[in-house]
């Protein structure tokens, strides 16, 4: 595995996950992490394109049908770097009993509030992974979120550790290109379509590392699928893992 997913230096101990760098950050964007044209805008784009890979990787999972408005009715999600709750919700209104854990305790308040608002019951969480005694669930996702801990192998291993017998993880993530520096940092953060600061490239992980860290934490991945974008159809599901990619992972 390169040195380039562990080489920023971070002020955390060893195992713990949180940067308070990083959690500081998103947590100053809670106030309007729910406004489509805020400053999580570009994630507001992502989520129907995650979400797509989602329900397929649902569907074919449990062999469920494909007709269903409710996939994961009767099974539990944990949605982790929950941020405000963009992901959790639709994960509630596929049927799931979701779990939102976030770093910063600003989103997970600011998910709280939305999400009663809403009308669902979405339990959240602030702090460490391995701080809350939540159990197993059926579904665990962690998207856009491997690239912000400090410990990479220990977030894959809690991970691992809340994943049911049976169950399967979703996870997305930039890969560390010449592209995705270009596109993701230079130009969105550059012109403010993402807020300056929300990346490192050096802590961006190739599908190759992250194999390699969710091995080492017993898992074995799904072939990944590319999150790329065009001027014409914006982001979008592709074979071009170049900008960003989701995969999924289960147990050995």
């Amino acid at each position: 595995m390169s040195d380039a997913t562990t080489s920023r230096q971070s002020n955390t101990s060893a195992g713990q996950t949180i940067r308070p760098d990083e959690a500081a950050h998103f947590g100053k964007l809670a106030k309007d992490w729910w406004d489509p044209k805020g400053s999580s805008a570009m994630l507001h784009k992502l989520n129907p394109v995650r979400l797509e890979f989602l329900r397929e990787a649902i569907d074919l999972h449990w062999a469920g049908d494909i007709r269903s408005a409710k996939p994961l009715a009767g099974k539990s999600a944990l949605d982790v770097g929950c941020g405000a709750g963009l992901l959790c919700e639709p994960l509630a209104r596929l049927g799931a009993d979701v779990t939102g854990v976030d770093a910063a305790p600003e989103n997970t308040a600011a998910a709280a509030i939305h999400a009663e608002r809403c009308g669902l019951d979405i339990r959240y969480m602030a702090g460490e992974l391995a701080s809350h005694d939540i159990g197993t669930f059926d579904l665990v996702t962690a998207m856009e979120v491997i690239e912000h801990v400090a410990d990479k192998q220990a977030f894959a291993s809690q991970l691992a550790a809340r994943l049911a017998d049976g169950g399967l993880m979703v996870l997305s993530t930039p890969n560390r290109t010449v592209r995705s520096r270009a596109l993701m940092i230079g130009a969105a953060e550059g012109i403010g379509l993402i807020p300056r600061g929300t990346h490192h490239w050096e802590d961006f992980v190739t599908p190759e590392e992250l194999s390699e860290i969710l091995a080492g934490a017993g898992l074995e991945t799904g072939e990944p699928r590319g999150i790329a974008f065009s001027p014409m159809r914006g982001l979008h599901l592709s074979d071009d893992l170049s900008l960003n990619y989701i995969v999924t992972a289960r147990a050995r």
